[in-house]
């Protein structure tokens, strides 16, 4: 038999020229199989295991809306330089699914390698991939006595495959199979029955491995890292901040930081000695009454918070922009994903950012966060919570699919240290102090545009105010008076104003070159590839830009600083509209024609060569 190394394209024989192999630990995996069949347990072993082999690496898995059929893609980039980006092509493809593999096929990188199902017949592409048929279908009745179960058990069988194919370490495996599975000895055993099955073949069929190399670095990078998603993160940030109320409703891709939050409060917040939850978990009817719920629950003096996307968040606009005018704290998570209207509920966007800057009717207006990595998801959690009572107002944590449902490596979170931050609370004591007519509950006291408050039940009766949505002065009474009306809402601009000078600072990162005339600007998971494609640029073009990652709006004097810094902007972001360079046009209209757009919006998280692509199509040649 021909060995691997010297098998081309589409026969043995073949003359055509075999492309040099990539260095170690520089490629990327696609597996295509179909959604229900089971697969992301294997894909989770094999990213696990090539994570505790020291390898950076990152996954991206990319599936349909529906529960069971359609296409499902999940990608490994191994990076020795540690990129977590996703990268366009695949190096390394694992076709199990007959309706996507030509195309699959067809997107495979020259030099590249394909395991498939023999039945396939791959191939007729006239350029150097290396083809590894395998009779899955006849292997996994081998492993798996049971019918029904087979299509669930042949994906461990590819484990296996590649498992040899890469010279995976077989303890890494098998320690990755105990992290999925430990709790079910059955189906461990079954699936551990697979693995050995496709890596005993492989050995015997293709004993020479293939062109792709995985080696364990010499310094191990992972070493005391963690595997977790953005969602799971995000619930131990609200856990530890001390949410006591959590109202939501079910919605792709937000509902696994609902779940994972029930879970851990579980877990952690539940009273030893009595076997009590010290915290509610409410599943609402709909969005809209999981946003009262949660606005109400902040009114008395709960730290609360709901979690949505897209389609949530505007049912929950009515009730968010009362929430803004009656000054009333909570959390909103929006974990986004592509839009309009239900649009693909299984894709990755920033397409919210209109809405939820401007979210209801009028003049309103509220803060965001923008986290960019899963440590950034559990870091504004925690500070999400402190801000929204500190200014009184809504707080959006605007999250996406992206960081939110897949895995990424961190190193552990650290536990908080400061204590909660309650903002302006008055008690008792401060009331009586006061005396009888002295609390004014939207009465700008220490001109930075933040008024006192008080929870129901304070003692003495002091502290009593209606609070509504309709009009009102500065102590809560019902007002059509139109000077009444503008003090207040005023104040809520010298308020505004307080919270761009304490959000969280942009982080700026200079092209070590000295001064530059050009500048990258980015937020959330688009700053990944953008730190990539400054490398790219630079070592490939000679183009050196300096960058700004945003952290919130409203924006910090740092954001007009950097943009008065240089003649040209690229701001990039994942939706059509260019929405985030509309609302830094709007709020900086001096300043607005520099900006130019690098826009992506198909739904696929971004890459750095769109990126490059998008720069280099603008910026003049150094």
């Amino acid at each position: 038999m021909t060995p691997p190394e010297s098998r081309l394209a589409d026969a043995p024989g073949s003359t055509v020229p075999v492309s040099p192999p990539p260095p170690a630990n520089d490629f990327v995996i696609r597996v295509g199989t179909v959604n229900g069949s089971g697969s992301q347990t294997a894909n989770m072993v094999l990213l696990r295991t090539l994570f505790q082999m020291g390898v950076p690496v990152s996954g991206k898995n990319v599936f349909p809306s529906n529960i069971q059929g359609l296409p499902t893609w999940f990608e490994i980039r191994l990076s020795p330089r540690g990129y977590v980006a996703r990268r366009k092509g695949s190096d390394l493809l694992v076709a199990m699914n007959h309706e996507t593999a030509e195309k699959d096929f067809a997107e495979l990188r020259p030099g590249g390698v394909a395991v498939f199902e023999e039945s396939m017949r791959l191939g007729g592409r006239g350029e150097d991939v290396q083809c590894f048929p395998v009779p899955f279908a006849v292997l996994v009745q081998e492993c798996c006595p049971d019918p029904k179960l087979r299509r669930l058990v042949v994906n461990m069988v590819y484990v296996g495959v590649l498992a040899h194919l890469l010279d995976l370490e077989a303890q890494e495996v098998s320690r990755a199979l105990k992290t999925m599975l430990g709790g079910k000895p059955k189906a461990l055993a079954m699936n551990e029955v697979a693995v050995a099955l496709g890596r005993r073949w492989a050995a015997e069929k293709y004993p020479g491995r293939c062109r792709l190399r995985v080696e364990r670095p010499v310094q191990n990078v992972n070493a005391g890292k963690i595997l977790i998603d953005g969602n799971s993160a995000a619930a131990l940030g609200c856990c530890f901040a001390g949410v006591g109320v959590v109202s939501w409703y079910p919605i792709t891709p937000s509902t696994s930081l609902g779940e994972a939050l029930t879970g851990y409060l579980r877990k952690y917040r539940t009273d030893p000695a009595t076997g009590k939850a010290t915290f509610a978990v409410i599943q609402a009817e709909d969005e809209l009454a999981a946003a009262g719920m949660a606005i109400g629950a902040g009114w008395a003096g709960a730290r609360s918070m709901t979690t949505t996307s897209g389609p949530g968040i505007s049912l929950m606009g009515e009730l968010l922009g009362f929430a803004y005018y009656a000054e009333v704290p909570c959390v909103v998570f929006d974990i986004q994903r592509l839009g309009p209207s239900t649009g693909l509920p299984t894709r990755t966007a920033q397409g919210d950012l209109l809405q939820v800057a401007t979210l209801s009717h009028g003049d309103t207006r509220h803060p965001m966060l923008f986290p960019a990595s899963v440590a950034e998801a559990y870091s504004m959690a925690l500070d999400a919570f402190d801000l929204a009572e500190r200014w009184q107002t809504p707080v959006f944590v605007m999250s996406d699919l992206d960081l939110g449902m897949n895995l990424w490596g961190s190193e552990p979170f650290p536990y908080p240290e400061k204590p909660m931050e309650r903002g302006k609370v008055l008690t008792e004591a401060d009331l009586l102090r006061l005396g009888k007519g002295g609390f004014s509950r939207y009465l700008d006291r220490d001109g930075d545009g933040i008024p006192y408050r008080t929870l129901p039940g304070t003692p003495g009766g002091l502290g009593a105010y209606f609070t509504r949505g309709s009009g009102h002065d500065e102590s809560g009474r019902y007002t059509e008076d139109a000077e009444g009306y503008r003090v207040v809402v005023e104040r809520l601009l010298r308020k505004w104003e307080t919270i761009r000078c304490e959000a969280p600072t942009p982080e700026v990162v200079p092209s070590g070159r000295g001064a530059t005339r050009a500048g990258v600007l980015a937020f959330g998971t688009s700053w990944f590839p953008v730190t990539e494609a400054l490398d790219i640029l630079r070592e490939e073009r000679g183009m050196a830009l300096d960058a700004l990652r945003l952290r919130a709006f409203p924006f910090h004097d740092r954001v007009r600083e950097f943009l008065a810094d240089h003649d040209r902007v690229y701001v990039v972001e994942q939706n059509r509209d260019a929405q985030m360079r509309k609302i830094l046009s709007a709020e900086l209209p001096d300043l607005a024609p520099r900006l130019r757009s690098v826009l992506t919006f198909d739904g696929w998280p971004l890459d750095a060569g769109t990126v490059c692509a998008g720069i280099v199509a603008q910026e003049p040649a150094p």
